[in-house]
Parts: C-alpha cells; sequence; structure tokens
C-alpha cells in the first residue's frame, strides 16, 4: 500500500499518552487506525442521518437497545483484550 508522510499538530499530553499506547505496533500504524476508525464513524453518522431522514428519527427503546448492545459490544473487546486475543479473523 502506498503511504504519504504528512505533519500534524497534537497536543502534547494527548501525544504522551498515544506514544504510550502505540510503542508496540509504531505512531503511524496508530494513527492511521484511529483515522480509520474517525473515517467509518463520521461515514456511519451520514448513513444514520440519511435513515432518519427517510424513516423519521429512532424512537428512545430503539435508542436504548442500540445502546445496550453497544456496550455489549464493547465488553467483549475488553475481555478479549484482557485475554490477548485481538486478531482479526478470530470468531466471536
Amino acid at each position: 500500500m502506498a503511504t504519504k508522510k504528512v505533519t500534524v499538530t497534537i497536543p502534547e499530553d494527548l501525544l504522551d499518552e498515544i506514544r504510550a499506547e502505540a510503542a508496540e505496533r509504531g505512531m503511524s500504524a496508530y494513527v492511521a487506525e484511529a483515522l480509520r476508525f474517525k473515517r467509518d464513524r463520521d461515514r456511519l453518522r451520514e448513513l444514520s442521518d440519511w435513515l432518519q431522514d427517510e424513516y423519521g428519527p429512532l424512537t428512545e427503546d430503539e435508542r436504548t437497545a442500540a445502546f445496550e448492545e453497544l456496550e455489549d459490544l464493547d465488553a467483549e473487546h475488553e475481555r478479549r483484550r484482557a485475554a490477548g486475543k485481538h486478531n482479526a479473523g478470530e470468531a466471536a
């Protein structure tokens, strides 16, 4: 994959935290992953907006169910991380 070097300005305290987190895989890989995540969230928000424009806003029950599902996913992620299993191809 082609890459391109860029310069960015990051608050010093955030940079210190990122360096500690990124040590094993490297700063570039960490930042690229974070940017992909942000891009994906932006696209998901755009899709959500389109769906709400077409079908109306979520009900409180739908919103609660979605947040509960996200909490379950976060808990599973933390469980796997704690167990040292973070292979992308691993089955749930």
